[in-house]
């Protein structure tokens, strides 16, 4: 089986044949994560729960979880409204980063200055 033409027509998708995807808690709305997704892993991932992304360091597929045990349920997908983004919305068990935090956005906060 094949992505929905319906879906695979609407995706702006990278040279590389990739859109990004964000990945949110679904319940607080917590950012945490960001991957890359082809039309198979975004099929997969509408049709199996499971958030599966291309590595583009190992140029294969990867299941959230399978091999950490920190899974992501996804309980919601959307596109943006220009079709080259994604949005996922999660359950996620355990953390989301690889690096073992629970977001990809908790080590390196930025401080902003000039802000009202």
């Amino acid at each position: 089986m094949a992505l929905d033409p319906k879906i695979a027509d609407r995706l702006k998708r990278t040279p590389d044949g990739l859109v990004p995807a964000i990945v949110q808690q679904h319940d607080t709305g917590e950012v945490l994560m960001l991957a890359w997704m082809d039309d198979e892993a975004l099929h997969r991932t509408l049709t199996t729960g499971r958030a599966t992304y291309w590595s583009r360091s190992r140029g294969e597929y990867w299941v959230k979880g399978d091999t950490s045990g920190h899974v992501q349920w996804v309980k919601h997908a959307a596109l943006d409204c220009d079709g080259d983004t994604i949005l996922l919305k999660v359950d996620q068990v355990g953390a989301a980063c690889h690096t073992g935090d629970r977001t990809c956005f908790d080590a390196d906060v930025l401080d902003v200055s000039g802000a009202p």
